[in-house]
């Protein structure tokens, strides 16, 4: 099987999370996308951050009906710090059937050539790269090695939107109405739970 790899918080997932991995698994010949949720992302603040079980289970909630989706927990068994590197070497041990590509923003693109092993992955996987509203610019000919290898794909016709998780957290916790940002099975596990506030 050919498997989309969207690595994220999901803090919390949100519609513009779903429509990305949604579009890839229906125009990019991709079997199944999963979300992979990660643990505790050593760049973000802990405290902003639910438990890895509930982020888990507000993906499950959002995609159980979109059998091209699926919540993958398998960071969270993963020594930490983890890379993107060993978490590629136990999928492709565990699952050595399927081919995995990863999803990523153009922002990731961007700051690619500083991750762990960035070489080998792109020479082992191919990289579906989507656009991102972004005010940070790049240009082309800092990240020209990573921009022109033969596994970077850039997918320019992705819907996108300007939505964060940290500004639906905000709202949240100022009392606004963000139904329309989160899927219904999602805003009704984060109200009953009393994320955010």
């Amino acid at each position: 099987m050919k498997i989309g790899l969207y690595f994220g918080s999901f803090n919390p997932i949100h519609v513009g999370h779903l429509i990305i991995a949604n579009h890839m698994a229906d125009y990019y010949d991709f079997d199944q996308v999963w979300f992979v949720v990660s643990p505790h992302n050593p760049h973000k603040k802990k405290a902003s951050l639910l438990e890895d079980y509930h982020r888990l289970a507000l993906v499950n909630v959002a995609i159980e009906n979109n059998p091209k989706l699926s919540a993958s927990d398998i960071e969270f068994k993963l020594e930490q710090p983890n890379y993107t590197i060993k978490t590629l070497a136990y999928l492709n041990e565990k699952f050595p059937e399927n081919q995995f590509s990863l999803l990523m923003g153009e922002d990731n693109l961007r700051s690619f050539h500083k991750w762990k092993n960035y070489e080998e992955i792109l020479n082992n996987h191919s990289i579906y790269v989507y656009p991102r509203l972004s005010e940070e610019k790049t240009s082309k000919e800092e990240i020209k090695e990573v921009t022109e290898h033969k596994n970077i794909h850039f997918c320019n016709q992705v819907p996108v939107m300007k939505i964060s998780a940290s500004f639906i957290r905000k709202a949240i916790k100022e009392g606004k109405d963000v139904q329309y940002l989160l899927t219904e099975p999602v805003l009704k596990y984060v109200d009953e739970m009393n994320f955010y506030k």
